[in-house]
């Protein structure tokens, strides 16, 4: 299997970075974006992008949803899924039936 050849890039911000996909994102400014603590802070960040993108910062927000919903937003997979229950779960509350 060949390797991307990673490609030099500047962000707005002036950070220098390396990358081999179409994938516009600087890992430093997304490093900076993490929550520290809460249910995004445990999620990667193309899930916590997802969910930010689609107004979901809260997990009475995400109870709103059901599991297939969620699904359906680009940047969420099957593998958040366990995170996002178990967040839910400890403040009673489940994904919509």
């Amino acid at each position: 299997m060949a390797t991307s050849e990673k490609e030099l890039r500047t962000c707005n911000k002036g950070h220098k970075y390396y990358k081999s996909s179409d994938c516009p994102t600087c890992p430093m400014c997304e490093q900076g974006s993490k929550p520290n603590s809460g249910f995004l802070s445990l999620l990667s960040a193309p899930a916590r992008r997802a969910l930010m993108n689609n107004e979901v910062t809260s997990l009475q927000r995400l109870s709103e949803f059901s599991e297939k919903e969620i699904l359906k937003f680009h940047g969420i997979g099957p593998a958040s899924l366990p995170t996002l229950k178990e967040s839910l779960r400890r403040e009673g509350l489940t994904f919509k039936s």
